[in-house]
């Protein structure tokens, strides 16, 4: 995935693929080389480089010409016309790569400026199961329209599945089966790099464990990965993980579970088992990784706390079991049984983010929603109130549910990335949840610098070289000669998230420049307006897999 090395007489580049991702063995000539370079574009100068490797920072300049690095070096002179930014006391990283987006609609707000002013420069959507159907159509469109931040996407198990059978709660017959395994084939021809799943959300929750192998399967067969909403983030995780890396095997190819998480006050402290259970499918020679986001709080859809039979056949037929009197009876007594086993009493963790039926209630809590809609904030009108809403079409939620103990173990754990799972927010639009401003940041400053829960050098890991080695993006996610120069700059002193829940609508502060594909598309902590992302397509064998 992507384009091969800059071309230099001075420099050496042997790439070799191996089970891990891409190693690049480089031999550089002496730094007078840079003197010798007619088409150097630009030079961070006086930085402290940390590679995207896990490597001791060093101090270093990056020097880069036509969208590569060319060298890093302990003192590069800069030949005429080339420009330069002055990194010194500043972080010189990768730029970070968001393997966990929803920035499906890049096309229609492509300076991603939110994404790329917390230093993201590369992102995946397609993930929890939903993408386009017609990927080669929508990769075809962003290359024309243009973006800040280069984009790939997953073929999402939702979209094929709704377009074989709709929403029915049943299984594929042989028929529907051909039809979402030539979609998923398709879409890994137009360039998808794997294959998604989201099993909390319809009519993905409808599936069985089989026919998610066989669509994996497909994925595999390409090259691609499968990633996974699983079916279940808290009572019952241990089952989802199992089950996760069970498709993996059967398909043969390598797994990342997103936004791991555990999402029941009952259950806080199982984040231990499901990283127990990672580390034994790696240890017996599975491909399995994970990704996690800084926050206390998952941002879905109302559906969600719903029982998911509940939600079959579109919004008509859901409506007719709200307004049946013993079916909403029924469903009243399945949410109560929800909350109650996940050792919650009320609805107060859920607040609405985007609810086009009402937007005054956006940012209020479930119990305040309830108290202006129905005049009272006891259980049972809580639940009236979600009936009311899913009714008029339902919302967008931010629900505040997990333990910051979980998030600092699963966020220490060497197979584990950060990701944000954003959608593309609109600045000033809705309550968002604050991750799609802030994650990269608060991980830097809060778990770095203030609680030191991993250090400076693998948080850096976590943001670039993992999640590139575990996708296939082969020339991505480390600072080395012959890769794509996606860069961020930094100040470790200073960079933090601003965003919250009550005001998310907050850019990231102190990540000064970001460069991708060796243009300047954020200086000085403004947007320039530049558009030089690329889409990245799957290629093929881009894995070893058993």
């Amino acid at each position: 995935m992507g384009v091969g090395p800059h071309a230099n007489k001075e420099m050496l580049i042997t790439r070799r693929l191996l089970s891990g991702g891409l190693a690049l063995a480089v031999i550089l000539a002496p730094s007078s080389a840079t003197r010798a370079l007619q088409s150097v574009d630009l030079v961070i100068q006086g930085g402290t480089v940390v590679d995207g490797t896990g490597a001791a920072a060093r101090r270093a300049d990056v020097v880069v010409a036509d969208g590569r690095i060319v060298s890093i070096v302990d003192h590069a002179e800069v030949p005429a016309g080339a420009t330069t930014i002055d990194a010194r006391g500043l972080i010189v990283a990768p730029g970070f790569i968001d393997v966990h987006t929803h920035a499906d609609e890049l096309a229609d707000q492509p300076l991603a400026e939110h994404f790329v002013r917390m230093g993201v420069t590369t992102v995946v959507a397609g993930n929890c199961g939903g993408s386009a159907l017609d990927v080669g159509a929508a990769l075809a469109t962003i290359e024309r329209t243009h973006a800040s931040i280069n984009f790939a996407t997953l073929i999402g198990h939702n979209t094929v599945r709704r377009e074989a059978m709709g929403t029915s709660r049943r299984a594929p017959t042989a028929e529907e089966l051909a039809k979402m395994r030539e979609l998923v084939r398709k879409a890994m021809a137009d360039g998808a790099v794997g294959f998604s799943t989201g099993l909390q959300y319809v009519p993905g929750t409808y599936a069985a464990q089989d026919e998610i192998v066989e669509l994996a399967r497909v994925a595999a067969e390409a090259g691609g990965l499968y990633t996974t909403h699983m079916r279940n983030e808290g009572t019952e995780l241990e089952a989802a993980v199992k089950e996760a890396i069970a498709v993996g095997e059967a398909a043969k190819c390598p797994i990342e579970i997103s936004h791991l998480k555990v999402d029941a006050p009952s259950r806080w402290g199982a984040s231990a088992q499901a990283l127990a259970l990672i580390d034994s499918a790696r240890a017996r020679g599975v491909r399995v990784a994970a990704d996690v986001y800084a926050y206390d709080a998952a941002s879905s859809n109302l559906g969600i706390r719903f029982p998911s039979w509940a939600l079959e056949g579109g919004q008509a037929a859901i409506n007719s079991r709200l307004d049946d009197e013993p079916t909403w009876q029924r469903i009243r007594q399945e949410m109560k049984a929800l909350i109650h086993e996940r050792g919650i009493e009320n609805y107060a963790f859920a607040r609405i983010a985007s609810y086009a039926a009402d937007p005054s209630l956006n940012g209020r809590t479930i119990p305040e929603a309830a108290k202006a809609i129905v005049g009272s904030e006891t259980l049972d009108a809580q639940l009236e109130t979600m009936r009311r809403m899913l009714r008029a079409g339902g919302a967008s939620m931010v629900y505040q549910f997990m333990d910051d103990g979980d998030i600092a173990r699963i966020l220490r754990h060497p197979a584990v990335a950060v990701a944000s799972d954003s959608e593309l927010n609109v600045l000033g639009r809705g309550v968002p949840h604050p991750r799609g401003y802030g994650n990269n940041a608060r991980v830097l400053g809060r778990y770095v610098r203030e609680r030191h829960v991993v250090g400076l050098e693998e948080a850096v890991r976590k943001m670039t070289s993992l999640p590139a080695e575990h996708f296939g993006f082969r020339d991505r996610g480390r600072l080395a000669p012959g890769a794509a120069a996606d860069v961020v700059v930094f100040d470790p002193a200073r960079v933090t998230d601003r965003a919250t829940y009550e005001q998310p609508h907050q850019y990231a502060d102190g990540i000064s420049h970001v460069i991708v594909n060796g243009t300047v598309v954020v200086r000085d902590g403004r947007h320039t307006g530049a558009t030089p992302g690329q889409v990245l397509r799957h290629r093929r064998a881009l894995y070893n897999v058993k």
